[in-house]
């Protein structure tokens, strides 16, 4: 882990201060005070508690599928049918459906830890004192503007292997474009694969926000004492 990650993950955490400048003041320089060292092994275990931590999550059987946060559902505009399965006791194939979207997604989400970590390693001093002066969701969104086309271009083609395994790609977007011609309905995406994609990609946002939330607002967050040590000085 790097200098540059020390910063990144400072700005990600640190909530309170006008500036960099302001946050080194805060830190001690001697004697029972908390040392380079010790922030820098605290803000590594905040990079693990926090981005590797959630999409790792994700990555896991169920990890999409069961998490009412990030499941891929059917487009609003085809709910219907879903619910016509359902009301005709087809819930298993209703819910085989919604699973395969959700398996290329936790299949997908594998590709994104060395993405995340190579945006880390580019960030400036601009993008930190930017982040550190956002919102609570700062520096998801800069991880997002960082990394979003080149997670679109590693799930993309993951999501369209899972999905033409069981020929869903090319049912979705017959129904879909038969869909579509009907007069005064909303228009649907019929490429299922982009689809899955952006939703996925939603998701691993989602809980990376959520869990920088956490840590920027919970004491109780902070799983260990070093954490609680370094992330004291934004309290």
């Amino acid at each position: 882990m790097n200098k540059v990650i020390f910063i990144f993950l400072t700005t990600i955490m640190i909530n309170g201060c006008g500036s960099l400048q302001e946050i080194a003041s805060q830190i001690p320089s001697s004697g029972g005070g908390l040392s380079n060292l010790d922030i820098g092994n605290g803000l590594r275990q905040a990079l693990d508690q926090g981005i590797d931590k959630e999409v790792t999550k994700l990555m896991s059987t169920n990890g999409f599928y069961k998490n009412d946060l990030v499941k891929i559902l059917l487009p609003e505009e085809l709910q219907k049918v879903d619910n016509g399965l359902r009301k005709i006791g087809l819930s298993s194939v209703a819910d085989e459906g919604l699973k395969l979207l959700n398996r290329a997604a936790e299949d997908a989400t594998k590709e994104a830890l060395p993405i995340f970590v190579n945006a880390v390693k580019d960030i400036t001093f601009n993008d930190a004192k930017n982040i550190l002066l956002g919102d609570q969701r700062a520096a998801t969104a800069y991880l997002e503007g960082r990394t979003q086309e080149e997670l679109y271009t590693k799930f993309s083609p993951v999501i369209q292997n899972s999905l033409g395994k069981v020929g869903a790609t090319d049912l979705w977007s017959n129904a879909i474009t038969k869909y579509n011609t009907i007069p005064f309905t909303s228009s649907v995406n019929p490429d299922l694969t982009d689809y899955v994609t952006q939703k996925a990609l939603e998701g691993v946002f989602k809980v990376i926000a959520q869990e920088e939330i956490q840590i920027r607002e919970n004491v109780s967050s902070r799983s260990t004492d070093l954490l609680v040590k370094v992330f004291a000085l934004q309290d």
